[in-house]
């Protein structure tokens, strides 16, 4: 069995890169809008970094998507996932 921590770190990575790419933002546009730095989303985007939750919630301002709605997101591949197994 995979580590759940892993894959969950990996779903929010891409999930926050599709949603990125959707809303036609680049990497410096999105840590712009959070106040971070460009390195930090790229790290983000490909798993290497969890965000805490206060971080989570900056990113959904800066994406312009409820935390609700990014987490059930994330939820709904996470369950994709675990089918996968």
């Amino acid at each position: 069995m995979s580590d759940p921590s892993n894959i969950i770190k990996q779903i929010i990575g891409k999930t926050v890169k599709a949603i990125r790419i959707t809303r036609g933002l680049s990497q410096e546009d999105l840590a712009h809008e959070c106040n971070v730095d460009r390195s930090y989303i790229s790290m983000i985007e490909v798993g290497r970094n969890e965000p805490s939750v206060t971080k989570i919630f900056d990113l959904c301002k800066g994406l312009k998507i409820k935390p609700s709605d990014f987490f059930k997101l994330v939820e709904v591949e996470y369950e994709k996932a675990q089918e996968n197994e």
